[in-house]
């Protein structure tokens, strides 16, 4: 359902609101090492996510990324619209073109758009911050 690249920003942000303080700036490598993500990609997430000014990005030694939010202000879906769009919960499962909302439907569409509209209530509606709490309650680290 998600890109992998949506999978990899939601990880890589929850990684940051599990750090707290968002005066800190947390580097790429850092980043990258914890959460297995390769750099170059990882990267370049990053820079997508700071441009639309949900983390703040310093270059240089001492610089890295931070959330510009509190992590309770953003929510799964703003995330993985900048990363995949707003079509991520309202195309169908198999790609197919000429599967629509309306009655021109593939034959896997009634089954999944319960599940589709599940998913996406649950996007809109949880957050980094609920996350990241529920993270820190179970004693899990930061394995994600």
């Amino acid at each position: 359902m998600l890109s992998n690249t949506s999978k990899y920003a939601l990880r890589a942000l929850i990684y940051l609101a599990l750090q707290g303080d968002n005066s800190t700036k947390i580097g790429i490598k850092q980043i990258s090492k914890e959460l297995a993500i390769p750099m170059p990609f990882l990267g370049k997430i990053m820079q997508t996510l700071a441009k639309q000014k949900l983390l703040d990005s310093t270059k240089g030694p001492h610089g890295g990324f931070s959330l510009i939010k509190k992590p309770e202000d953003i929510s799964l879906m703003e995330i993985v619209e900048i990363i995949d769009g707003s079509d991520t919960f309202s195309v169908c499962i198999l790609g197919n073109e000429k599967c629509t909302l309306d009655a021109n439907h593939c034959s896997v569409h009634q089954n999944y758009a319960e599940i589709r509209e599940n998913l996406k209530n649950l996007f809109l509606t949880e957050n980094l911050g609920e996350i990241a709490s529920r993270f820190k309650d179970k004693s899990l680290g930061i394995v994600l």
